[in-house]
């Protein structure tokens, strides 16, 4: 019963609404054979367990620079850049039963082996439940009914995400989720999928890894099999219009084509 009753889905259901603003959705196929070998030498030479999601999510971070549009929070109506380039990747939790976060901080400066570092501690201590933040929200969360968790839910993301408050005795940090949060989805067998933007976490985007599967692609006018990743992207339509987008999408299909340019 945890699994269908967990905090997560308790706050899901309580924030629910139909869709009422713009949403930019975008989908890219990408060449991953170089960034196979990429991550082949990353884990021999740091004995971590790296793999696409790391390398997307430093992609990522190189692209919400090459887009700063997108870098930032809406504001009493105003655009406000952030002063550096954070993004999250959520995190499955008791079987899939919950789900937790941990952000990246100033991503575009960090290596793709330390962002595999970062992420693999925090996520130890969230599924040890050893993560103090995290643990302050669940009791709340797990108390309140639905009706008022939603004006709760939209209070404290806007003081956190807009304003950039510390809510301390739920675990909210100020901007919590950074500028964009990061989720695989590949790993289930799942081709191609969109996720859902949650109003209360403020990320202008969501970016979802989907499955690599090998496939025909034209290469020098020859038919060759080549193992392709899709990435696809739910963007907030206030942050960017296609040409920042296009922007952003070129950037993480350079560096992971040629996967050199990630900690270059």
């Amino acid at each position: 019963m945890a699994t269908y009753n967990s905090t997560r889905r308790k706050l899901a259901i309580a924030t629910w609404s139909a869709p009422q603003a713009g949403v930019i959705y975008g989908q890219l196929g990408i060449d991953m054979s170089a960034a196979l070998l990429h991550i082949e030498k990353l884990r021999a030479e740091s004995g971590l367990k790296i793999s696409i999601t790391h390398l997307v999510g430093k992609a990522v971070a190189l692209g919400l620079r090459a887009a700063p549009g997108l870098n930032g929070r809406i504001h009493l109506g105003k655009f406000i850049a952030f002063d550096s380039v954070d993004f999250s990747y959520l995190v499955a939790l008791e079987e899939g039963g919950d789900l937790g976060k941990v952000k990246i901080e100033s991503a575009d400066e960090t290596s793709v082996i330390e962002i595999a570092q970062q992420l693999a501690d925090a996520a130890a201590k969230l599924r040890a439940g050893k993560n103090d933040d995290f643990n302050k929200s669940k009791p709340l969360l797990r108390l309140l009914p639905t009706w008022l968790l939603r004006p709760i839910a939209k209070i404290t993301g806007w003081l956190a995400g807009s304003l950039g408050a510390r809510i301390g005795f739920l675990g909210v940090e100020p901007f919590p989720f950074g500028a964009c949060c990061v989720t695989s989805v590949g790993m289930f067998g799942i081709e191609v999928g969109y996720a859902p933007h949650t109003p209360w976490a403020r990320t202008p985007m969501l970016i979802t890894i989907c499955q690599i599967k090998d496939q025909v692609v034209a290469l020098d006018g020859e038919a060759v099999v080549r193992p392709i990743l899709t990435i696809t992207a739910t963007i907030d339509h206030r942050f960017i219009d296609g040409f920042a987008g296009g922007k952003f999408a070129k950037t993480v299909r350079r560096v992971l084509e040629d996967p050199q340019l990630l900690d270059a």
